[in-house]
């Protein structure tokens, strides 16, 4: 059976990128790999073993294109208006906390994030199927 191990995400400033995930997420660094024309900085926390990937391109300038095909990371929390306070707190502007529905049962209550690149960040508060 396959495991989920990382996901990758392309960013301009390593420094900038690492500011935001440690601030939002607790997110470590728990590897680098340093190459000749680009770096690995891999990030995880003691929540999961799931790991974010930030690749940095040496050489590259400007933003990266997202494209219309990369959707988000998703995050649980326990407590998702304290999230968003916190998160607010720290100036990253987090969309406002909604409600999904489905079969009129409720099925999540989340907000959006976005990283320096642009990257859009799901948090879900920890219930239901998102624990």
């Amino acid at each position: 059976m396959a495991k989920a191990i990382h996901s990758m995400i392309r960013v301009l400033e390593s420094e900038r990128s690492l500011d935001f995930y440690k601030k939002a997420f607790s997110l470590e660094v728990a590897d680098i790999f340093d190459f000749e024309n680009f770096t690995l900085i891999y990030l995880s926390n003691k929540e999961t073993e799931f790991e974010l990937e930030l690749t940095v391109n040496k050489g590259h300038e400007g933003s990266y294109e997202l494209g219309n095909g990369y959707g988000h990371i998703a995050f649980s929390v326990g407590d998702i208006e304290a999230e968003h306070e916190r998160l607010s707190s720290l100036g990253f502007a987090p969309g406002d906390v909604k409600s999904l529905t489905h079969e009129g049962k409720k099925l999540a209550t989340f907000f959006f994030l976005e990283d320096p690149d642009g990257y859009k960040i799901e948090i879900l508060q920890r219930e239901g199927r998102y624990l």
